[in-house]
């Protein structure tokens, strides 16, 4: 049977792969990607690389050809990616794939202020109506994403959110994959039409992460909390990015304070049989 991942260059991807392929080195795993190149690594190890853009659907017939369970990992260019996930899913049905797990956000409920909750609920409706056997897996934030801001704190003293008093369980990207690899990896139909929260261990505020990095780093660091618009006009001011951009990770902070980030299950314990990467963790390895 034929695994299939797709996006299969990013981070996420690749530690996908190398989990499926280290756990059963002759599997039969297919990886998906716009840039073949950047697997030759992981096709010396036994994978098949195509080429395949959920931009371009001609490309992904050939891509999912005799593919049975496939891993769609979500794309990065919010509000803009639904047609792309779509074609997908239309794509690996037409295929015959059978089941398909799909890399969603927690909570993509309509009153979730997070920019990405619209098009991952969009996603998985459509994959709901396709059809196949289906999983959602509802991946927290990354706590790597934690590491800039990080090292800024630690630099001026200050973490800076807009979050209030707000609570996020940030997990591992490695976590992440090794549930993702879990899935593809299972017998049956032990996953079909299942969601799970992949979280970390912990629901953390953006006071007691402050705390960590303070911890970690050996300086004094205070959490400042503000509101939105103070949020953004900082980051554009301080850190250099687009008014736009600033406003779409606000929203980040936004839906943590309206507590929409800070469950906290068991998937990684449940599925991969460990416990999963704490914040502190994760940290403590990259500042």
């Amino acid at each position: 049977m034929s695994l299939i991942i797709t996006g299969a260059s990013g981070t996420l991807g690749r530690l996908t792969a190398e989990a499926v392929l280290t756990a059963h080195p002759g599997a039969d795993l297919v990886l998906v990607t716009r840039s073949p190149d950047k697997l030759a690594d992981l096709a010396a190890r036994g994978a098949e690389v195509r080429a395949g853009d959920f931009d371009d659907p001609a490309t992904l017939a050939d891509a999912f050809a005799g593919g049975k369970r496939l891993l769609l990992i979500s794309t990065d260019a919010v509000g803009a990616r639904v047609a792309g996930h779509r074609a997908a899913i239309d794509a690996a049905v037409a295929a015959g794939v059978t089941a398909i797990a799909y890399t969603s956000v927690g909570n993509p409920s309509d009153s979730n202020p997070a920019a990405v909750a619209a098009d991952h609920r969009a996603t998985e409706d459509h994959l709901r109506a396709s059809g196949v056997a289906w999983t959602f897996l509802r991946n927290s934030i990354y706590t790597e994403m934690l590491v800039d801001g990080a090292r800024a704190a630690l630099a001026n003293g200050t973490y800076l959110v807009n979050e209030g008093d707000g609570a996020t369980s940030h997990v591992a990207r490695a976590d992440c994959a090794a549930v993702a690899a879990a899935v593809l990896l299972a017998t049956g139909d032990a996953h079909a039409n299942k969601a799970y929260d992949v979280t970390g261990p912990a629901a953390l505020t953006a006071t007691e992460r402050a705390a960590i990095f303070a911890e970690i780093g050996g300086r004094p660091v205070t959490a400042t909390l503000v509101d939105d618009d103070a949020w953004v006009a900082a980051m554009v001011e301080h850190a250099g990015l687009p008014e736009s951009a600033a406003r779409l990770y606000a929203t980040f902070g936004a839906a943590a304070r309206l507590g929409y980030s800070g469950a906290v299950s068991t998937a990684v314990e449940d599925l991969v049989g460990r416990a999963p990467r704490s914040v502190r963790d994760v940290l403590a390895e990259r500042l």
